[in-house]
């Protein structure tokens, strides 16, 4: 399942243009429609996960948090080098 979690994730940004975030209940219903609910505090833990990895940023009001610290609504976004056009996003 955390497979299935991290691959939304980044087929959701993906798919997002570049800059744009996503919330964790929009990843969490891409795995499963009917029992999302239940799938969101792993997806708060892989994407703490891939922030600390650099491979996501967690954004609260807008703004990088610290994937150690941060508590209460938040979105997920590529990190910048991915999304500008002169960044390696390989």
């Amino acid at each position: 399942m955390a497979a299935d979690v991290e691959s939304a994730i980044f087929d959701l940004l993906a798919a997002k243009p570049p800059g744009k975030s996503v919330s964790p209940e929009e990843v969490a219903r891409a795995v499963d429609a009917e029992g999302w609910r239940r799938l969101l505090g792993q997806v708060r833990a892989i994407a703490r996960g891939l922030a600390r990895q650099g491979r996501v940023v967690i954004l609260r009001h807008n703004k990088p948090a610290d994937p150690e610290d941060f508590k209460g609504v938040y979105r997920l976004r590529l990190p910048d080098a991915a999304i500008s056009p002169e960044g390696d996003a390989s």
